[in-house]
């Protein structure tokens, strides 16, 4: 995969958003999104080795359609400007959609490598579902903080959108009463590419989700319903 390639396209697209710059440059969207695919194909092939419910995932149905959803934005800008992917042993992306715990990453405009994984904004019942397994695995809740290749590489779960007080049915003295506060179980850590080659990149992102397994192989244990 050609990382400069890609970077350079969507920091054109993203001074070009718009239909008619997007169909001229066509063929090239066309052979970087080839080669996307098979990043990702490859990625699945290596999760797998310490994940194996991801063996089953369609690589196609990974990757994120670069059009965007204008309907309910005032941003009208039809195309995003990342490459991106969600790895899921569902094979489903959204979690609306029930997609579960996922392994994410995408390359943006400013040429930046985000990485990613675990449930980010999962549907209200879900995420009651894992707030209630905080409280009935909190044995096993505490040793997934205490995790030295999770917290070396991420630093911890992510508190965007965090909760001031307890959400409702949850006792305040509740164990790991700040993290049932969370909206987000997931992990993310971003990094500049720069002059990152193929392989580098395909490393850095592998052994990304290896270290987030922990996090999702957790949240697969969360039953829908309790």
């Amino acid at each position: 995969m050609h990382v400069r390639d890609l970077t350079q396209y969507l920091a054109e697209l993203s001074e070009n958003n718009n239909r008619a710059w997007f169909v001229m440059n066509k063929p090239r969207y066309d052979i970087l999104r080839a080669e996307f695919l098979e990043l990702v194909i490859r990625l699945i092939a290596d999760i797998s080795k310490f994940d194996p419910a991801i063996a089953g995932c369609n690589p196609k149905k990974a990757l994120f359609r670069i059009n965007r959803d204008m309907r309910f934005s005032h941003d009208k800008s039809p195309y995003k400007t990342t490459f991106s992917a969600a790895i899921t042993a569902s094979g489903l992306k959204k979690p609306s959609q029930g997609g579960g715990p996922a392994y994410y990453f995408h390359i943006d405009a400013g040429g930046t490598l985000l990485i990613a994984g675990g449930e980010y904004m999962p549907p209200a019942d879900r995420l009651r579902a894992i707030r209630q397994h905080v409280i009935a695995d909190a044995s096993g809740f505490g040793k997934l903080l205490k995790n030295k290749k999770l917290m070396a590489a991420y630093g911890g779960l992510q508190t965007e959108g965090q909760l001031t007080r307890p959400p409702k049915g949850f006792d305040a003295d509740a164990p790991h009463i700040e993290y049932i506060k969370l909206k987000n179980f997931i992990v993310w850590k971003e990094q500049p590419l720069k002059k990152m080659l193929s392989d580098a990149l395909e490393t850095e992102v592998l052994t990304g989700f290896n270290d987030a397994y922990p996090l999702v192989s957790w949240l697969r244990q969360v039953k829908t319903e309790y």
